[in-house]
């Protein structure tokens, strides 16, 4: 079914603002996926913080101008489903990647991430970036740890000195 003008400026206008605060963009295709089977990717998406939508190609160019996502206009072709991360830069990527590990039917198309397309290949990459979470958490690992170092290195002789004493103990009552 055709869309009429205005829907057409609708989806324009809703696809532009959701590229203009996604992190990153990946554009899979989806030939040969079940109506249950998409059903079950977009409440994946919607759990996982993703805006997932099928878009025609032209008026995906014309929302992606203007937005760091347009690199990917050229290379449009084919049914597409768009999946922008909204909260993290990997979730789109990791929500593709592993949704086609159960179906081989859905397979990455286009990367892009900050301004720059990358290969389908690079998925991977992609969706091996740490989540905010985890990235605040391996900092404050880092940003511990020498502050834990520094602090085992300070009681060290006093435990020494604990351990010594306790060995002649040892010694003493075993003679």
């Amino acid at each position: 079914m055709a869309l009429a003008l205005d829907d057409k400026k609708a989806v324009v206008e809703e696809v532009a603002a959701i590229a203009a605060e996604a992190h990153s963009a990946v554009a899979a295709e989806y030939r040969g996926l079940t109506v249950t089977e998409m059903t079950e990717l977009r409440s994946k998406a919607r759990e996982s913080g993703v805006y997932l939508r099928v878009v025609k190609n032209t008026l995906a160019r014309r929302a992606f101008q203007g937005t760091e996502f347009a690199c990917m206009n050229d290379d449009l072709k084919g049914p597409l489903v768009l999946a922008f991360s909204m909260e993290d830069p990997g979730a789109a990527a990791r929500l593709v990647r592993d949704f086609s590990k159960e179906h081989d039917k859905l397979a990455a198309r286009l990367v892009a991430v900050g301004g720059q397309l990358y290969d389908a290949s690079e998925l991977q990459r992609l969706a091996n970036l740490p989540t905010r979470d985890q990235a605040i958490s391996m900092l404050m690992a880092v940003m511990k740890a020498p502050v834990e170092k520094f602090v085992r290195t300070l009681a060290e002789p006093h435990a020494k000195l604990v351990r010594t004493v306790a060995a002649v103990k040892d010694q003493k009552q075993a003679a």
